[in-house]
Order: C-alpha cells, then sequence, then structure tokens
C-alpha cells in the first residue's frame, strides 16, 4: 500500500509519528510537510524527536492568509499526487493543510483517510471548524478518536467507513512515556507549583482584549505562571503595547521541544490553554486543564470535569484555575494506546 501522509503543525506531527510507525513495518510511505509550521522550534526538532520519517517533500509554505496558504498547498499538492499515485492520502486534524489535502485527494483516484474526523466545537468563527467539517464529509475513510465523535457524523449523515480506533496522538505519549522523566528541562526555570499556559489561537492573539484580560488573569493566579510563547503570541504582545505586563505577570519562555513540553505537562498544578491538542495531553497527563475557548472539539473532557471552558475573561479564568486542583475520577475516553496499529488494519481493508 503507498501512503502519502500531509502534515504541517506540531499536533499533526505527534500524531503521524504512531501512524508512521506502524506504517512502515509492510507499507511504503511518502510524508508531505507542508512548512505551515516553519519555526525550527515548532517544526524540524519534533520531527528529530519524534522519529518521524524525513519529509520526502518540504513545500515551504509558511505563513500566509487563509486563501493564499491553502491555494499554494494545494497546487503543490496537486503535482505530487499526480506524479505519485498514491492508493490513500492520510490527513491530521483540522489546519489548512488538512483541508489542502483533502480538497487535492478528493479529486484524485486516491482514497481520502482523515484521523481525527468528527470532531466539532460548533464555533463556526474557528477557521479550523471549517476544515474540519470540509474534510470530513469529502472523506472516504474516516477514523474518529471516540464515540461521541462518531456520534457527530452519523447526525450529520456520515455513517459509512466510519471507524472509532482511539486516538493516535495518545499512542505517541505512551510510547515516549518511559524516557519521560529522563527529559531535561533543567535550562527551564521552574518553581515548584506553576500553571502552564499556552496562547496561540488568532481569536486570541488577535484581540488586544482577550490578550490583555488572559495576561491580567496570569497575574492575579496565586502560583507563577510558565508561557512557552508561540512566535505569533511573542508579535501579538508587542504590537499590542502588552510584552512588558506579561513578562512582569509570567515566565515567558521560547517554545521547547516535545519532551521538554510534555514534562512541564506532567508536572503542572493546571493547564491554561486554548489549543485542542494540549486539553488532551493534559487530560492524558492527569493534570486539570483550563480551557481559554468558549468551546472545544473535546467535549467529552469537560464532560468528565477535567476541563473547564473559560473564555478569555479574567475572573473566569482565576477562579477556574483555583478550583482545579482536585478533579473527579478520569474515565478512559480514548483508547488505550494502539489506535495507529488499528488505522493501519482499517486502511489495509479499505484500500485493497
Amino acid at each position: 500500500m503507498n501512503v502519502l501522509s500531509v502534515v504541517g503543525a506540531r499536533p499533526q506531527f505527534v500524531k503521524a509519528a504512531a501512524v508512521s510507525q506502524q506504517l512502515q513495518h509492510d507499507h511504503d510511505e511518502l510524508l508531505v510537510h507542508t512548512g505551515q509550521h516553519y519555526d525550527p522550534e515548532l517544526s524540524e526538532v519534533f520531527f528529530q524527536e519524534l522519529a518521524l520519517p524525513k519529509p520526502a517533500f518540504h513545500l515551504g509554505v509558511g505563513s500566509g492568509s487563509h486563501a493564499h496558504q491553502t491555494a499554494e498547498m494545494m497546487t503543490e499538492l496537486e503535482r505530487i499526487v499526480d506524479d505519485e499515485s498514491p492508493d490513500a492520502v492520510l490527513v491530521y486534524g483540522d489546519t489548512n493543510s488538512t483541508l489542502a489535502a483533502a480538497l487535492v485527494a478528493a479529486k484524485s483516484s486516491a482514497k481520502l483517510a482523515h484521523v481525527e474526523a468528527g470532531l466539532r466545537s460548533y464555533d463556526w468563527s474557528m477557521p479550523e471548524e471549517v476544515n474540519r467539517k470540509l474534510t470530513d464529509h469529502c472523506s472516504d475513510i474516516l477514523f474518529a478518536p471516540g464515540q461521541h465523535a462518531k456520534e457527530t457524523l452519523a447526525q450529520e449523515g456520515i455513517s459509512e467507513n466510519v471507524f472509532v480506533p482511539g486516538d493516535v496522538m495518545y499512542d505517541t505519549l505512551v510510547q515516549i512515556r518511559d524516557r519521560l522523566h529522563d527529559t531535561d528541562v533543567s535550562g527551564i526555570e521552574r518553581p515548584e507549583e506553576y500553571v502552564l499556559a499556552t496562547v496561540h489561537r488568532a481569536k486570541n492573539t488577535d484581540d488586544r482584549d482577550r490578550l490583555a484580560s488572559i495576561v491580567d488573569a496570569f497575574s492575579q493566579l496565586h502560583v507563577p505562571v510558565v508561557f512557552p510563547a508561540h512566535p505569533r503570541t511573542v508579535t501579538a504582545l508587542q504590537e499590542y503595547g502588552l510584552w512588558d505586563r506579561a513578562t512582569e505577570a509570567a515566565r515567558v519562555i521560547d517554545p521547547v521541544d516535545y519532551g521538554q513540553f510534555i514534562t512541564l505537562v506532567e508536572d503542572a498544578i493546571c493547564v491554561a490553554t486554548d489549543s485542542g491538542g494540549v486539553q488532551k495531553e493534559a487530560f492524558y497527563l492527569d493534570t486539570p486543564c483550563v480551557t481559554l475557548r468558549e468551546t472545544t472539539e473535546w467535549i467529552e473532557t469537560v464532560d468528565a470535569g477535567w476541563n473547564t471552558l473559560v473564555g478569555a475573561e479574567t475572573s473566569r479564568i482565576v477562579d477556574a484555575v483555583r478550583t482545579a486542583v482536585d478533579p473527579p475520577a478520569k474515565p478512559d475516553l480514548y483508547g488505550n494506546g494502539n489506535a495507529a496499529a488499528r488505522i493501519v488494519e482499517q486502511l489495509e481493508r479499505s484500500v485493497h
């Protein structure tokens, strides 16, 4: 089986690592890196650490408007799909890279397979919501991480070729868990107790009032905040005149590699984030999460009492972090770490 896998952002590297490991045994995989995340700390370092195969194609698309970025990816991906004639095109999650590859594959003879199908935040102001829904509706094979996502697809009229293998991000975490405590975080100044924060979504970084409210919440917490800052967030803080306020409210550090980040998540008393992937990583590592959004695609973590949606309101963020330290018993929501193997087995049956 010839598989063309398309990735472009940090969460996709983490997910693809598990599936690529399973594909390499009996199949040929060509990995395409669109270049959507182009900072080395957000890209190449993850390939090295997760032992992802070297990309056969690096499109180098970089930043740009949604239309420009997606169109440039589609142009390059169409050429690659035509030249390589893969049996399947494998896409992950909900980025512009996902949608671009999905639209190209849907108009080719290749089967389009979507990992993380069926997730919905029902917030159409999020570009990711548009990407994930359009991708689902043109996919041939849909891999939902949990039962709730499968039911969501059924409500939208998608019931054929839908499978629930579990979450491949959990696979990767399970595989590296044994060496997490050997990860060197000595260069990262962190107190004994701290909140780990990540802020990168456009809804927060492109709105000065929201970003200021989040920073103000960090300054009012009862414990220090460790804040690995996304390059886009750093730029926004500086442009809005919030940089000094942010560095006083939190220990702002450069982006870190995957092992370091996971160690920071595991050791934190709480995570405050607007990232979908970090919500799950916190859940898997038994760390309560406060989500700096009004909605989430990982609604099961909210229902389980391990995730609280607070938006960008200062008082709600502060209250949620202070009360997040004693979550209830944690349910098993997303499989047991063998999702990638189940995905490859199903691809074998569906493609041939």
